[in-house]
């Protein structure tokens, strides 16, 4: 019997190994990607939105740089990586204060910050975001 305990409890921590792993080279992946798309943005020569971001550079007159830029917001890096549906609701909880403390005219770069720090916005705040950023573009 506790070799047949031994046996599964081992078999569980390689699956847990495997699974922290796997996490680990997706969120370096997504790193990778999310820097190489910003170094597009800044390439983009024909001076066009590439619609591959939620806030479009050129429109809003933020910096093509890739720095990251903090608003008093260090607390969300903990939540880089983390596919949408995966958040738990405190975590999106966390989002959304750090959010409705915003001045409009930050939204904008606030965006592309947690974009650069691969933080994934729950919907909610992705949309209402977005229904800013155009309210800012049509004054």
């Amino acid at each position: 019997m506790i070799p047949l305990l031994l046996f599964v409890l081992m078999g569980i921590t390689i699956l847990i190994l495997f699974e922290w792993r796997a996490r680990k080279q997706n969120r370096e992946e997504q790193t990778q990607e999310t820097l190489a798309r910003a170094e597009r943005i800044r390439q983009n020569e024909e001076g066009e939105c590439c619609g591959q971001h939620l806030v479009c550079e050129r429109e809003t007159l933020l910096q093509t740089n890739a720095e990251i830029e903090y608003y008093d917001d260090e607390e969300l890096d903990a939540l880089a990586g983390i596919a949408v549906e995966d958040l738990s609701s405190a975590q999106a909880d966390e989002i959304r204060d750090v959010f409705h403390t915003l001045r409009e005219d930050d939204v904008p770069g606030w965006c592309r910050s947690m974009q650069l720090r691969n933080i994934q916005l729950p919907e909610d705040v992705r949309e209402e975001a977005l229904l800013i950023v155009q309210e800012r573009r049509q004054k």
